[in-house]
């Protein structure tokens, strides 16, 4: 993904399971990328119909961003990941990207 479409800054919080007292999250990370914030209806990893309020696309290099993992916007709401789609185009000149569907 060229750099020139890293143009916000999101911090990603990944899911490390559930606890007694809830969801664990490890350490915050920043990851650059490319925000969206569209509504639209997506599947989630059961495959239910859900509603997704943004998406985030990313380099296929950086950190892991995991389904449940906790994401602050630029705007400070936090939201979780619904679901990452690694978009690799093997070779081809088309912008390899993760793409993470967000609550």
């Amino acid at each position: 993904m060229p750099g020139f479409l890293l143009r916000h800054t999101v911090v990603v919080e990944p899911y490390l399971g559930s606890s007694a007292y809830g969801p664990r999250y490890g350490a915050p990370v920043e990851v650059r990328g490319l925000l969206e914030q569209q509504t639209r209806t997506v599947r989630d990893q059961d495959g239910a119909e859900v509603t997704s309020t943004s998406t985030f696309r990313t380099r296929l290099d950086g950190p892991a961003i995991a389904p449940e993992s906790r994401v602050t916007l630029p705007d400070e709401d936090t939201t979780v990941v619904i679901a990452a789609l690694r978009h690799d185009g093997a070779g081809l000149p088309v912008p390899d990207h993760l793409e993470v569907q967000l609550r």
